[in-house]
């Protein structure tokens, strides 16, 4: 009897911590959904682009379908050129129960155990000569899909957009009014 008790306990306090999780999540994914689609401004790369290879197979499509917003994982420090790459912790936060038995999972709890940062390849970069923020874009109110492209219906992310090619970045600031002048992203002498 003693055996049964302690079952019932622990079902009861797993169902009770699980709650608030399950309630959020199903909350978020409501609101994703109901959310209008964020179109993307800047072209396709007029070439394809193979996705780098990846120290874990990490699915934008799926993560994103269960509600997690790109600033989650990846945020803004000052000065706002570079989004960073998540910290092992907060992928463990939920891969401590979620999938943990998969290869990846394991591979991913072996760099949070050796508190390693996970090597994450950089899929966009900013070409030397170009001052760029993040920062600035996003208090423009502009999206991640608008230069990135449907990041959730990606299972693999890869070089989609062409924001590395001046042509379209001088398109899409003449289309938002903000400033064309060389100096707005180029500085002289060069600070790279």
């Amino acid at each position: 009897m003693r055996g049964i008790v302690k079952i019932a306990i622990v079902a009861m306090s797993a169902a009770f911590l699980a709650a608030p999780f399950a309630v959020t999540l199903n909350t978020t994914t409501q609101e994703a959904a109901a959310t209008p689609e964020v179109k993307q401004e800047v072209p396709d790369n007029p070439s394809e682009h193979e996705p780098p290879e990846q120290p874990i197979p990490y699915s934008h499509k799926l993560h994103l379908s269960i509600g997690l917003q790109c600033s989650t994982c990846h945020t803004d420090p000052a000065p706002g050129n570079l989004m960073t790459f998540p910290a092992t912790s907060t992928c463990m936060s939920c891969h401590v129960s979620v999938a943990k038995n998969t290869p990846a999972i394991q591979k991913l709890a072996s760099y949070a155990k050796s508190n390693q940062p996970i090597p994450w390849v950089r899929v966009y970069k900013v070409l030397p000569g170009v001052n760029w923020s993040h920062r600035k874009h996003l208090d423009a109110g502009m999206k991640c899909q608008m230069c990135h492209g449907q990041v959730a219906q990606m299972e693999r992310m890869s070089e989609a957009t062409s924001v590395t090619a001046m042509g379209v970045c001088l398109k899409c600031h003449m289309e938002h009014g903000a400033p064309t002048v060389c100096s707005t992203c180029h500085s002289w002498p060069p600070a790279n």
